[in-house]
């Protein structure tokens, strides 16, 4: 799995808050959350995009174990990885938007290009 960071939670955890917020990102195309989280989302959507590229059997099943929902994983084969099929990597893009007001961590808006 791309990226080390632990993001102060528990492996579980960790995996599934990642995989909600790739979900989240592939269905809208766009999410705001903090520059770190953004950072790890961003190595994993770009996987799956890769992933849907290829449209092999074996890619659709490492796309469907991964996005928990099954209309969000077929949307990356039918919508999302056709649009991207001339461009080699650099699908998202961080954009930073400043301190969050509660407890000042850096927030940032990730988005597919």
């Amino acid at each position: 799995m791309p990226g080390t960071r632990k993001l102060g939670r528990s492996t579980d955890h960790r995996r599934a808050m990642m995989r909600a917020m790739v979900t989240y990102l592939l269905e809208n195309g766009k999410i705001e959350t903090t520059v770190t989280r953004a950072k790890e989302v961003r190595a994993m959507a770009e996987k799956m995009i890769t992933l849907g590229k290829e449209n092999t059997l074996h890619s659709k099943r490492q796309v469907y174990s991964y996005v928990t929902k099954e209309a969000v994983a077929k949307k990356v084969f039918d919508e999302i990885a056709p649009s991207y099929e001339g461009r080699n990597g650099g699908y998202t893009r961080i954009i930073k938007i400043g301190a969050r007001r509660g407890d000042a961590a850096e927030m940032a808006i990730i988005e597919l290009v």
